[in-house]
Order: structure tokens, then C-alpha cells, then sequence
């Protein structure tokens, strides 16, 4: 669930009937579509945005708008229009980036990742030029927008060409622009109308025809200013003579305005006046709306429908702007309304300012924009209320998107009302808590939380006990603390009332990672199963795919490896492309999975996509732990090289961090780079400080000392079993029968390994056997006579002949042999040993196909590549070949 788009703000205003043609100034802007910007810089009322929309509407320019108001200093929710008003040009643009705004909306990927990939598809996508018009540019504040702005045009692609109105100049590097002839410059002096174009406005526009010396003196007050013309002629049309009306002032602009504005507004009807001042509040407005805030006043009422007033409004040039092709909804000009605030607070009392707000902001709620009835709601002064429109009914407002406005607010508000509220306290530290403030989210807890002491339980207190308890679970989560996860979690649970899901989830989901920390798979699957349902009915889409997450780590861990897998790749679907962050967990899920099956070019990738995300995981050890799983496929692949300068950019950033819950996975890479090295001194001589783990036990084993080794793993398989720990008791029981192997007793190290094998054939292990090396090799010819398992163990020996389990494998033996036999220069994968096997026995390519779920062109494809390794031309040729290679 996320706040909705308004298609209001990317609406190109259209001219007004009968205005004047700005040849000189259109011909200027069409010349600067060579370089990168137009800026159109002025102060207000000086036409800024007519000349814009007079010079697309009059050209054959492609173009996308997007009108900025203050909300858009929240850099989501710029990115959001900004793609918007891109898609308008291009639907179906930077689709990854819409799902990650929609679903991540909380906490969005930063802004400059976001941008390269929608700059990269705008590059890729664009075909012509077009036009991106960033209109009332001077509202934002927001230096991470102001940022991301000065990165966009930075990299703007060639055929996208952006134009900026402004009151002020931006802070970007103007002047670097200029050098590079990168600028085109539209400023007061060139907006300012002439003579002949100021007399045109007043006859053809405002429907005056004024003397020689009349004229004269007006352009002399006004100085071409568009918006001071305007109610001039406003002013006049009621009686108002030229010279009383301008000549006090001398040309001081400010003065000019509010006096004629208040001339423009004594010509008005009551109903009239009582409406602008009324709906001057208002940002934009329909005529429903304004009819719910004239209905608060008695006498004048209106006499005609809102929608009739506002196109009346707009006929009579009162400062209108319509911000649809089907003119339903409509703004003042920013002057304008600026000036009608000002009156409506000078002549109306306080209270009544507050209650047009208040009726806004509920004719906002029921009408579903929440974030417009929050943001009026702010204005009245009334907490309680805001607060609640906060909440946003079970779904906060900061859960979808609506983060900075929020944060705002509670910045503003005095510390007396966070003291005497609680609940606000607990609101203000979920916010900080999701924007990355964390040592602020806890001073706000604990704030909250002495506050709470001394006011009665009820059933509001009960709650907000519950949400404190619940961020601090949270807080938790990074921290791999699995205690008080579990302790915060359910203490939130008690005082969370069923009807506050969004909280209530996320505690579940919180619970469900505690059970997985302690290794309980069943408890914490329950957990991500009831999270999950939830989560997708309340429309919660990070939940949803933190739960999948979940799931595919407890299938993981109960040794399911194809439904883990399942699970990842929903959660890549989910994420988009380009992905959410939170790829990053399901990539490394499947590294972990494909380097099990032993296709490490597929681990490889998988590795290093999470590794390009993990960054964007801030303040977790994400990066360490992809790290070391991409260290462990570089050694598969016997480039020492590479995997210890990965562990050891890995080990320094757990030490910097203090992210001790990495440690032991720290120690158990190191200590496979040491037994590739053959080194197991070292490795034993590491590992002294752990506690006894199946590392220190494949140390223990390289260095000779059995018995030691087989003391530590019966240690570990009886607390796999009592704890049910189904993958720990996989692995140990396959090192404890090359163990028994190794101790001479043969007959127990092959049961052992068939009772291993059996649990391991369907979900296809392979790396489990093949990172033990010669001594599981040997185990595995023994095993092989039992005429058991035939099939699996037959291949994991195939898989032993082409793989380089830590240099130990057949085929570098072959090598190094003097026998004279041939070699292959590049090993078969397996899927091309099984393609090999299957041509041995006769099968043509056609029922290899169907045998192996495959195209026929991808049978083909192995065969030449088969054919390419083996140097030969023809079937017959490769079958011989590989018999002399002992690969069948």
C-alpha cells in the first residue's frame, strides 16, 4: 500500500484563450534544446510557467512536466513523480524502480542508484528527443533532492532535454554549465513584456483599450511584470482609475501587488470574494471540495455549484490555473494565493482558518488521499488528530511513503506535547528508526518509556507498549540478538491489539527470525508463514518478501534446497530489476544453493549480484557475509588468490564493524583456505579461541589426529539431533564417516556415508562430498560396491574427475601423472557429462532432449562444446575419447 500518484502535478498547463505570443522568447528556448538546461529564473508573476506551456503547446516537442510543491522535499516521493511524469513519455519506464517506491516505501533504495537505472532505460528507451519540465523548482529545500537533481543532470541522457522555472536560482553548478556552453538562460529582464506585447495582453486578454499615455504610464509602474499588468487591468475593470491606482507605489513592486489586490477584491460579489479567501487555502481544488468549505458559512452561500465558480474564475482571469485537460481540478497562482492567505488571516479570526483546514483535511480523508488530509490536519494545531491520520488505520502513513512529511512534523512539534504524549514519542522514534537515526529512535523510547511509568494501564497505554517493544525488537534484528528479539517480540505481541496488523506483523516476522536464531526451523517457519499471509492481505510488500526470505532459510537449513530456491526466486520476482536491496539476501540464498550443486558458474553470479547490493543493506554485515560465500566458489574454483583477498576484505570489515555474530563463518573460510594450503596447523592453531565446530574438526582430521576429530564431531551430530537440526547433522555425518575412513574402520564409515547419501540424493549435494577431497573420494568407491545409490554415487565420482574441490581432485592428478595418458585442457561441466552418458548409451539428440527437459538447439549446443573439450569431430570419436579419459 502506497500514497497515490496525482496526475494533477504532471499536467502541462495549458494557454490562456487570447494569449499573447512570445515569439522572441519561444525561439529562444527552442535554440537551448542543444545544450543540457533551460532555467527560467524570476521572481513570481512574471509568466514563467505560460511561456513554458505556450512553447510546447506550439511545437511538435515530445515532452513530460512535473509540477513541485513542498512535499517534494521528501526524496521518495520526488523520485516518485519524477518517474511519473517520465512514464508519461515512456510507459512501462523504470518499472523496477515503481515496484521498489511502491513496495519498499519506507525505507527506499537511495536516490542515485535509482536514478542511474531509470537513466540507463530513459537512454535505452528514447528514440526522439524530449522535453523534462521541473515546474515551481525553487520549493525544494531538501539537499538529498537538491542532490539528486545535480545527479541526473549530471547524466543526462542526449535526447532528453530539462527545463527549470524557478523564483531562485538553483544550487547546481551554473557556472560549470555556462563554460561549457551546457546553459541557456531565461531571466526577469527577458520575461518582462515590451510595449507593444503589454498593450496587446491588455486589449486582446483583458479586454481594455487604453490611451497613448495611460499605457505609457502603466508599462513605466510596471515594468512589463505580468502579474502587476494583470490586476491592474483587474483593478480598472471595476472603476478604479490607472493613475490613483498605481501612482503612490513608484514602482515598488510588493506595495503594487497588495494594493491592487485588494482593489481586485473589493470588485468582486460577496459570494465571490467569500470563495477566494475560502478556498484560498487550498493547494488545488475541485468543486466538491470547495463546496464542502463554503458550506461552512452560512450567509453569503454559494449560489452556484464549486465547479461553475472555478470556471467562472478562469474566464474572468482571476489567477487560475487549471490543472487537468478536463479542467476538474484547479490551483490559484502561488502570488495570488499567497495574497488571499495573507487577507483571509487579516479579516477572518483564527479559529475559522482552523476549521477550513479541519474540513479539508476530513473531506481529504474520505475522498482516500491521506497524506493531503495529514498535511491539513498539521495546519490546525490539533495533534491528536494529525496523529491519527498518521496511523493511517492499521497501514502508517511513514509505511507508505510518506516518511519526510511525517518526521516534519514531529520536529516541529515542542517538546512539552512529545512529553505529555507518549505515543508520539514511540511514532517518532518508528520514524527515525526507518530513516537510519538510530541512537535518536532510542533516546524517543526511552523518553516514551519513563513517561509510561506514571500514567494508568489502559488499553491506549497497553499499545503504545506494544509498539516500543516492537522497535525495539527491531533494533535487535541487526544485532543477530536473538534474547531480546524474542523477549521485545512478545511482550509486543501481548499489548499489541489484534487490529494493529502493520505491527503486529513486522513483530511476527521479528519472532520468526529470533526461533531461526535459536534453531528452532519449526517455530520460526510458523512464524514467516503467519507474517507472510498478513503481510500480502494489508498490502505490506517488504514484510511479504522478508518472510519469504525467512522461509527460504529455514527450508535451507532443514536441507530442502530446491523449495528454498523456490522461495528466493519469488522474492527476485517480487524485488524487480533493477532489484530492490533486498535482493541481495535471496541471491546469496541461491549462491549458497548452486555452489551445493556444484554449478559455481551460477553461485558466482549470484554472489556477485549480492554483493553489488549489499551496500544498500546499511548497518548490517550483509557485505561480510556475501563476501565469504564468494570467497568459498573462488576457492571451488582453485583461485586462491582471489578468495583470500575476499576473506580478508571480509574479516576487516567484521572487525571495524563488530559484527561478531560473522565471526565464526569468518573462521570456518579461513580455515578451508588453510586446508587448500595445506596447512592444518594453522587452521587448528585459529580455530583454538572457538568453540569445538566441525572446522576444527576438519583440522583436526588433516592433521592426523582422528580420534580428536571424531571426539568433536559425536559431540556435534548428538546437539544436531536433539535440537533437530537437520543440514548440521548432514554435514557432520558425512565428515564423521571419512573420519571413521580414515581410522580404519571401513565397514562403519560406509554405512554411515549410504545413511548420508540417502538424505542427500534428492535435493542433489554435491559440493558437501566433494570439498572432502581424496579421502571422500576413496569412501565413495568403497560405497560404490554396495550397489546402493548407485546412480548418485556414479556421478558425484564423475564430478570428482572434472571439479577442483581445493586442488585435491582425479583430473589435476591426471595431470601431474607421467603415465602418458591423455588430459583434457578444460574439464566437462556436468550437465555435459550427462549429455556425454547419455550419447554413450545410444540416444540421439532428439531423445536426449526429452530425456533432460532440454531444446533440441541446447543438445546441440553441448555437443559442440563436448566435442570442442575433447578435440573431435563426431559422436563415435567422443565416446572412445572420453573412455580413455576414464570419464565413462
Amino acid at each position: 500500500m502506497n500514497m497515490p500518484i496525482l496526475s494533477t502535478k504532471l499536467y502541462i498547463p495549458p494557454p490562456r484563450s487570447g494569449y499573447v505570443p512570445r515569439s522572441r522568447l519561444t525561439e529562444l528556448l527552442h535554440q537551448g534544446l542543444r545544450r543540457k538546461l533551460t532555467l527560467i529564473s524570476a521572481p513570481a508573476g512574471y509568466g514563467k510557467t505560460t511561456l513554458v506551456s505556450e512553447w510546447l503547446t506550439g511545437s511538435n516537442l515530445r515532452s513530460a512536466w512535473l509540477s513541485l510543491d513542498e512535499g517534494d522535499n521528501d526524496p521518495a516521493r520526488f523520485l516518485s513523480y519524477l518517474l511519473a511524469a517520465l512514464r508519461t513519455m515512456a510507459p512501462g519506464l523504470g518499472e523496477g524502480v515503481f515496484v521498489a517506491l511502491q513496495t519498499q516505501a519506507s525505507q527506499p533504495p537511495p536516490i542515485e542508484w535509482m536514478l542511474s537505472h531509470i537513466l540507463n532505460e530513459v537512454a535505452d528507451t528514447l528514440t526522439e528527443p524530449y522535453v523534462l519540465v521541473l515546474d515551481d523548482y525553487h520549493v525544494i529545500e531538501s539537499p538529498q533532492v537538491m542532490s539528486a537533481v545535480e545527479f541526473l543532470l549530471e547524466r543526462l541522457p542526449s535526447r532528453l532535454h530539462l527545463v527549470m522555472t524557478t523564483r531562485v536560482d538553483p544550487e547546481l553548478p551554473l557556472s560549470r554549465l555556462r563554460a561549457r556552453d551546457q546553459l541557456t538562460e531565461v531571466r526577469t529582464e527577458d520575461l518582462c513584456f515590451l510595449p507593444d506585447e503589454a498593450a496587446e495582453f491588455m486589449s486582446r486578454v483583458m479586454g481594455l483599450k487604453l490611451e497613448r499615455d495611460g499605457m505609457k504610464l502603466l508599462e513605466a509602474q510596471t515594468e512589463g511584470w505580468i502579474a502587476g499588468l494583470q490586476l491592474a487591468a483587474l483593478s480598472m475593470k471595476g472603476g478604479q482609475h490607472l493613475t490613483r491606482a498605481t501612482h503612490p507605489f513608484n514602482e515598488r513592486h510588493p506595495f503594487v501587488l497588495d494594493y491592487l489586490a485588494e482593489e481586485v477584491l473589493k470588485q468582486q460579489s460577496p459570494g465571490v470574494r467569500t470563495f477566494l479567501l475560502r478556498t484560498s487555502i487550498l493547494d488545488r481544488m475541485c468543486g466538491p471540495l470547495c463546496e464542502a468549505l463554503m458550506r461552512l458559512e452560512v450567509e453569503p452561500s454559494l449560489e452556484i455549484t464549486g465547479q461553475a465558480m472555478l470556471e467562472q474564475l478562469e474566464r474572468s482571469n482571476l489567477f487560475i490555473v487549471p490543472l487537468d485537460a478536463e479542467r476538474g481540478w484547479f490551483r490559484y497562482h502561488h502570488l495570488f494565493a499567497g495574497l488571499l492567505r495573507q487577507r483571509l488571516q487579516a479579516e477572518e479570526s483564527k479559529q475559522l482558518g482552523a476549521d477550513l483546514h479541519m474540513c479539508a483535511s476530513h473531506w481529504y480523508e474520505e475522498n482516500g488521499l491521506e497524506l493531503e488530509a495529514f498535511q491539513h490536519a498539521t495546519e490546525t494545531g490539533n495533534v491528536n488528530e494529525a496523529a491519527r491520520l498518521v496511523e493511517g488505520g492499521g497501514m502508517p502513513l511513514f509505511f507508505r511513503g510518506a516518511l519526510a512529511p511525517v518526521q516534519t512534523w514531529l520536529d516541529s512539534l515542542p517538546t512539552r506535547e512529545l512529553d505529555v504524549r507518549p505515543s508520539l514519542r514511540v511514532m517518532y522514534a518508528s520514524v527515525q528508526l526507518l530513516s537510519g537515526q538510530l541512537s535518536e529512535a532510542v533516546h524517543h523510547l526511552e523518553a516514551a518509556e519513563m513517561a509510561l511509568q506514571n500514567m494508568p494501564q489502559d488499553e491506549e497505554t497497553s499499545e503504545v507498549i506494544g509498539h516500543a517493544a516492537s522497535i525495539r525488537a527491531t533494533l535487535a534484528v541487526s544485532r543477530h540478538d536473538a534474547e531480546t528479539i524474542m523477549s521485545e517480540s512478545r511482550r509486543a505481541l501481548h499489548h499489541l491489539p489484534i487490529g494493529n496488523r502493520a505491527v503486529r506483523t513486522a513483530t511476527t516476522w521479528a519472532l520468526g527470525y529470533a526461533y531461526q536464531l535459536q534453531g528452532d526451523p519449526v517455530s520460526a517457519g510458523k512464524a514467516y508463514s503467519e507474517a507472510m499471509a498478513v503481510s500480502q492481505s494489508i498490502g505490506h510488500g517488504m514484510i511479504t518478501m522478508m518472510s519469504m526470505l525467512g522461509l527460504g532459510a529455514v527450508r535451507q537449513s532443514d536441507n530442502m534446497l530446491h523449495a528454498a530456491a523456490d522461495w528466493y526466486r519469488r522474492v527476485l520476482e517480487l524485488a524487480g530489476d533493477p532489484p530492490l536491496p533486498i535482493a541481495c539476501e535471496a541471491h546469496l540464498g541461491l549462491a549458497k544453493i548452486n555452489y551445493e550443486w556444484n554449478d559455481l558458474a551460477a553461485a558466482e553470479k549470484h554472489a556477485e549480484k549480492a554483493i553489488r547490493l549489499a551496500p544498500l543493506l546499511q548497518q548490517t554485515d550483509r557485505i561480510v557475509a556475501c563476501e565469504l560465500a564468494l570467497a568459498r566458489v573462488k576457492l571451488a574454483q582453485n583461485d586462491v588468490e582471489s578468495a583470500s583477498t575476499l576473506w580478508t576484505r571480509a574479516e576487516q570489515h567484521a572487525r571495524d564493524h563488530q559484527f561478531t555474530y560473522q565471526m565464526q563463518e569468518v573462521a570456518a573460510v579461513r580455515t578451508s583456505l588453510l586446508l587448500s594450503q595445506h596447512q592444518p596447523a594453522q587452521a587448528a592453531l585459529l580455530l583454538q579461541p572457538h568453540e569445538p565446530s566441525i572446522s576444527l574438526a576438519r583440522a583436526n582430521l588433516a592433521q592426523g589426529d582422528v580420534s580428536k576429530a571424531l571426539g568433536i564431531l559425536v559431540v556435534l551430530r548428538e546437539g544436531a539431533e536433539e535440537r533437530g537440526l537437520a543440514g548440521e547433522r548432514l554435514q557432520v555425518k558425512v565428515i564423521q564417516a571419512t573420519a571413521l575412513y580414515a581410522h580404519g574402520h571401513k565397514d562403519e564409515a560406509v554405512n554411515l556415508l549410504l545413511q548420508a547419501l540417502a538424505d542427500a540424493e534428492n535435493e542433489g549435494f554435491t559440493r558437501l562430498f566433494l570439498d572432502l577431497g581424496q579421502t571422500m573420494e576413496r569412501l565413495l568407491l568403497e560405497a560404490k560396491k554396495s550397489g546402493v545409490l548407485s546412480g548418485y554415487i556414479r556421478n558425484l565420482l564423475d564430478q570428482f574427475n572434472v571439479s577442483t574441490p581445493h586442488g585435491q581432485n582425479l583430473q589435476d592428478r591426471h595431470k601431474a601423472s607421467p603415465s602418458g595418458k591423455p588430459t583434457l585442457v578444460e574439464a566437462l561441466s556436468s550437465r555435459e557429462l550427462e549429455v556425454l552418458r547419455l550419447i554413450a548409451e545410444g540416444l540421439s539428440n532428439t531423445d536426449i532432449a526429452s530425456r533432460l527437459f532440454l531444446a533440441l538447439s541446447t543438445v546441440k549446443g553441448h555437443n559442440r562444446i563436448i566435442f570442442d573439450k575433447l578435440q573431435v569431430s563426431r559422436r563415435t570419436e567422443a565416446v572412445a575419447r572420453a573412455r580413455e579419459l576414464g570419464l565413462l
